[in-house]
């Protein structure tokens, strides 16, 4: 993988917009960015990623990173398969940084490699267990064709109920919009997460 940046990419935040220091910042971007430093913040890849990037919006940041933690952590899907639906988001939107950052994350919530193999090489979700393969259905072709086919939708209702399919989808909605900004700063990946990047030839 190139070590070369980008002209336009920050060194110390790894994308068009540089690292935002505390001390620059008033009460409510100072409070945001304790939050996101704090040891108990769950960020995956510290400032270089999207907690730094919305520290230059702290009012949005705030926002943003309470709706995250929420899907995160609170909902009923559990973090196995909240990994699972954020990687097919990442995978169905090409995004280097998502896949990079929740892979390992992935594994490490028991997720195993031969399930996220089925996402990261497109392949069939026929042989996955219900909750699996309903999670990759709903998410290819939310991205792919736009909309939930009624029977995807109503297995992904006999499963998680109608709450835990609003759920999902703002999770993947979620994580799209994050996938956007990424893209608009051309947020670089981590050196160190090279061997997690997808083939998107």
């Amino acid at each position: 993988m190139s070590t070369t940046l980008p002209r336009d990419v920050h060194p110390d935040s790894l994308s068009r917009l540089p690292l935002r220091r505390r001390e620059d910042m008033d009460e409510q971007g100072q409070r945001f960015y304790d939050a996101v430093v704090d040891p108990q913040s769950r960020t995956l890849v510290g400032l270089r990623g999207p907690s730094g990037i919305w520290l230059h919006s702290p009012a949005l940041g705030e926002r943003v990173r309470t709706v995250n933690q929420y899907l995160r952590f609170e909902t009923a899907l559990g973090r196995r398969l909240t990994e699972l639906a954020i990687l097919v988001t990442a995978r169905e939107l090409d995004n280097q940084f998502e896949w990079t950052a929740h892979e390992p994350a992935a594994l490490s919530e028991g997720l195993s490699q031969a399930i996220i193999d089925v996402v990261k090489y497109r392949r069939p979700s026929g042989g996955l267990g219900a909750q699996e393969s309903t999670i990759v259905d709903f998410g290819r072709e939310v991205f792919r064709d736009k909309k939930v086919r009624p029977e995807t939708f109503a297995r992904a209702v006999e499963l998680f109920g109608r709450e835990g399919v609003v759920n999902l989808a703002a999770l993947m909605g979620n994580y799209a919009m994050t996938a956007v900004i990424l893209n608009a700063v051309d947020q670089q990946i981590h050196p160190e997460r090279g061997q997690w990047v997808l083939n998107t030839d």
